[in-house]
């Protein structure tokens, strides 16, 4: 379990590192591929892995109804998470 925000930032770095090279390499068209800045990272429950992982599976169909952005702060807010709007996301 990664308990250490240095630890989780170290992991998300590498992940992005190297999914960054793989898909570059992967095919020309992709070579100018790159992340964005930031990311968000929040921990499940074993009771609602299987909804996680449903939601997941269908994230296309509901980001139709409702922008990344839009759910995203939606999750924050019912969450008590506090953010500025100003830095939460970036056009």
């Amino acid at each position: 379990m990664c308990t250490s925000p240095a630890l989780l930032a170290d992991f998300v770095r590498t992940i992005k590192a190297d999914s960054s090279k793989w898909i570059r390499k992967s095919d020309p068209c992709y070579q100018d591929f790159a992340w964005q800045e930031g990311y968000g990272a929040f921990s499940v429950s074993p009771t609602l892995i299987a909804k996680a992982t449903q939601y997941i599976q269908h994230q296309e169909e509901h980001h139709r109804k409702r922008s990344f952005q839009e759910e995203y702060k939606l999750f924050l807010e019912a969450y008590g998470i506090q953010y500025d709007e100003r830095y939460a996301f970036e056009d």
